[in-house]
């Protein structure tokens, strides 16, 4: 598929990487920090030339990221993120609001289907598909946004795959309540070999609407994931 963004909008669905941001209990912490200046490495050159460069250290499910498949199956066949097709990132799809669930409730299959009928979108076999859950929009940037979080129940994981849906994504951390002790969602896409994006942003303005989304990972062999710069194109 061939993509024409003359006339489109780009709305940036990506949180912002610093020193400190809020990650996943027990993942790498964020770090970032100067490597060169440009008051040290002017001089190098035989000109006023100077350059400045940052160093990174970060999981690769830190910011907004995919997972792959290897994140969630031990099968020594599952694919690491290098090996995954880049088809499986980007993609025709919609955005459905579940933000009145609880933080720590649960999205049930009922639950998708009410959100989908009040957004009025039109879902489609293959369709990427957004949660917008409310959760970076109410805690974005605070210790509550690793906690404070709905997800989907097993009918809703279930419902995904019936639904024929690519790829899907959250503006929470994990599609998974923080509550439940066997994450339901994630032994449906190990099961299913269907990745999701965490950690989306401002998905609230996407609701109801069709879009072409992007969120293309690194090429790290041997990676379980990869953060992104998720992007939905939106001809408006």
């Amino acid at each position: 598929m061939t993509i024409d963004v003359r006339g489109s909008t780009i709305l940036d669905l990506s949180q912002p990487i610093y020193k400190g941001m809020p990650v996943y209990p027990g993942h790498l912490t964020t770090a970032v920090f100067d490597h060169h200046t440009h008051a040290e490495t002017l001089g190098k050159f035989e000109s006023d030339l100077s350059y400045a460069t940052k160093g990174l250290i970060l999981s690769d499910h830190g910011p907004t990221h995919v997972d792959s498949i290897s994140h969630f199956d031990p099968d020594e066949s599952a694919a690491t993120i290098d090996r995954m097709p880049l088809d499986a990132f980007w993609g025709n799809g919609t955005c459905i609001d579940i933000s009145s669930t609880p933080a720590r409730g649960y999205c049930s299959a009922e639950g998708l289907d009410a959100a989908l009928e009040a957004s009025g979108a039109e879902l489609r076999p293959g369709d990427v598909l957004l949660l917008n859950t409310g959760a970076f929009e109410r805690h974005g940037g605070t210790a509550e946004y690793l906690s404070e979080y709905p997800g989907l129940d097993e009918s809703a994981a279930e419902w995904l795959v019936e639904r024929e849906v690519k790829v899907f994504g959250v503006d929470s951390p994990s599609p998974d309540s923080p509550a439940s002790p066997t994450y339901p969602v994630h032994l449906v896409c190990r099961r299913e070999h269907l990745t999701h994006y965490e950690n989306l942003a401002n998905l609230e303005s996407l609701v109801g609407k069709r879009f072409v989304f992007m969120g293309l990972p690194l090429n790290v062999v041997g990676g379980h994931g990869s953060p992104v710069r998720a992007a939905a194109l939106l001809d408006e």
